[in-house]
C-alpha cells in the first residue's frame, strides 16, 4: 500500500516507521523542515527507544520518505493518516487547528484526484469531532462526498512513550471506526500481520475508546497511590496489599463493574469506602478519589431523577427497589433514594419488586425496615405487574429483574421507558420513547 502521513510528531513518526517496516511505502508530510531533514537523513525527529534504527533501516530501503509537499504525497498514495497534534487549551479542550489544516490540505488535493482515496484520523479527538469538523472540511474543500467519493475512518493509537514500537506491533486491540467498508478493509490491511483483536465500529465509538482508556489508566494510578498512602499511614505494606488485590481476575482486574449504568448500593461498598476514608482522615490524609466515588454515585441518582422530571410524566412505575435483582437487600440501595425523591417531589409512584414484596411477608430486618424505616415507600409497592399496566406513563427499569423485560414489552405504546441498567431482555430499546441513563 502507498500511505501518506500528515504530522511527524510522536504518533506520526512512530506510525510512519512501523508501517514502512511492515512493507508499505510511506511518505511523511510535515511543515517543519527540521523534521523532514531528520527523516531524509535516516534519523528520528523524536527520542524513542529503537526508533532511530527503525527509521534508518526503512529510509535506506526506500520504504520511508518525507516531504513538505503535501500534494505530491497525496497524489502518490491511496490512504492518508492524519497524525497531527491536538494540544489542550486553558480549559482543557483540544485545539483542532492542526486537524483543520490537514483536512483542508487533503481536501484541496482530493478535488484534483480521480481515484478513490481514504482519509484516516489518528489524532486524539473527542467523540463527534470527525463528523462535525474533519469530514465537513474534507467535503467542502474537495467538493466530494465522504463514503462515496472518498473514504474516512478513525483509527486511535494506543502507544506508550518508551515502548511505542512494541505497542504498535503488539497492541492490546486494533480499533477502526469506519464510514465506509472499503476504508475499513484498507485500514485493516495495515495490521494484517499483527496479532490483536480487531474491532470495526462506528466513528464516534472509536473516538471515545481512546478517552476511556486514558481516563481508566489515570484512575488506576490515582487509586493505587491513594490506597498506598492510606496503607502506609496504617503501617501496612501497600505493595503486598495490591499484589493480592491484583490476583483477583474475577472482580478486580476484569470486566466486572465496568458497564455504565446506575449508582452502586448494598451493605459493603458505601460503608467500606466511608470507613477507610474516615481512617485516612484520622491520620491526617486527604482522600480525593474516595471522596469523588461517593459524590459521583450521588450524582447518578440525581441524573435519573432529572430524566424523570424532564419527561413530563407523573404516573411512574419503578421496576426494582433493591440494589440488585433477586435480592431483598435495601441497605444503601440507590433505588430507595430515587423512590424517596420521586415521592417528595409529587410523583404518583408504584413500585414492583417481587423479592422485596416477598421479604415484606417473611419477617426479619427488611420487613421492619419497610414498615418502620420507609413506610411512605413501602406503601407504593404492588404485588403484580398487572397493577401497573393501565395507569403507568413512564417505567423506570431499576435492576435486572428477570420478568422486567416482559413487563416493558407489554407496556402501552405511549409509555416512556428510562433504563438504568440496560436490561438484557428489554424490548423497549426500539421505542422512540426509550432512554438509557448513560447510553
Amino acid at each position: 500500500m502507498q500511505i501518506s502521513i500528515f504530522g511527524l510528531g510522536y504518533v506520526g513518526a512512530v506510525a510512519g516507521a512501523c508501517i514502512a517496516e511492515s512493507g508499505h511505502d510511506v511518505i511523511a508530510v510535515d511543515t517543519d523542515p527540521v523534521k523532514i531533514n531528520c527523516i531524509q537523513e535516516g534519523r528520528s525527529p523524536i527520542v524513542e527507544p529503537g526508533l532511530n534504527e527503525l527509521i534508518a533501516s526503512t529510509v535506506s530501503r526506500g520504504t520511508l520518505k518525507a516531504t513538505m509537499d503535501y500534494e505530491e504525497a497525496l497524489m502518490n498514495s491511496t490512504m492518508s493518516l492524519i497524525c497531527v497534534g491536538t494540544p489542550g487549551n486553558a480549559e482543557g479542550s483540544p485545539i483542532l487547528d492542526y486537524v483543520r489544516s490537514a483536512c483542508s490540505q487533503i481536501g484541496a488535493v482530493l478535488k484534483k484526484k480521480d481515484s478513490f482515496h481514504s482519509v484516516v484520523l489518528r489524532s486524539t479527538v473527542v467523540p463527534g469531532t470527525a463528523r462535525s469538523v474533519a469530514i465537513p472540511i474534507l467535503e467542502d474543500c474537495s467538493g466530494k462526498t465522504a463514503a462515496i467519493d472518498f473514504g474516512f475512518a478513525n483509527n486511535p493509537e494506543f502507544l506508550r512513550a518508551g515502548t511505542a514500537i512494541h505497542d504498535y506491533f503488539k497492541p492490546p486491540k486494533i480499533v477502526i471506526g469506519a464510514l465506509d467498508k472499503k476504508t475499513a478493509q484498507a485500514v485493516s490491511q495495515l495490521y494484517k500481520d499483527i496479532d490483536a483483536p480487531e474491532i470495526i465500529t462506528d466513528i464516534n465509538v472509536a473516538e471515545g475508546v481512546k478517552y476511556a482508556d486514558s481516563a481508566w489508566h489515570a484512575l488506576k494510578v490515582g487509586f493505587a497511590n491513594e490506597v498506598g498512602n492510606i496503607m502506609k499511614a496504617h503501617g501496612v505494606d501497600s505493595h503486598k496489599v495490591m499484589d493480592i488485590f491484583c490476583l483477583d481476575t474475577k472482580l478486580n482486574i476484569s470486566t466486572a463493574y465496568l458497564k455504565p449504568g446506575f449508582a452502586f448500593g448494598g451493605s459493603c461498598l458505601t460503608k467500606d469506602i466511608c470507613a477507610i476514608r474516615a481512617s485516612a482522615w484520622q491520620k491526617g490524609l486527604s482522600t480525593p478519589i474516595f471522596d469523588s466515588l461517593l459524590e459521583a454515585n450521588d450524582e447518578q441518582v440525581l441524573r435519573a431523577h432529572e430524566m424523570v422530571v424532564h419527561s413530563g410524566k407523573k404516573k411512574i412505575a419503578l421496576l426494582g427497589l433493591s440494589f440488585k435483582a433477586g435480592s431483598d437487600d435495601l441497605r444503601e440501595s440507590p433505588l430507595v433514594t430515587l423512590a424517596d425523591m420521586l415521592i417528595v417531589n409529587g410523583f404518583d409512584l408504584s413500585i414492583y419488586d417481587p423479592s422485596v414484596s416477598k421479604a415484606a411477608t417473611m419477617g426479619g430486618a427488611n420487613q421492619k425496615y419497610l414498615r418502620d424505616g420507609i413506610p411512605h415507600i413501602s406503601r407504593c409497592l404492588v404485588s403484580s405487574p398487572a397493577e401497573l399496566t393501565d395507569k403507568t406513563e413512564l417505567y423506570i427499569i431499576g435492576n435486572h429483574g428477570e420478568d422486567f423485560g416482559n413487563i416493558v414489552s407489554q407496556a402501552n405504546d405511549n409509555a416512556h421507558i428510562i433504563d438504568l441498567v440496560r436490561l438484557k431482555n428489554a424490548a423497549g430499546e426500539s421505542r422512540k420513547s426509550y432512554s438509557g441513563i448513560c447510553w
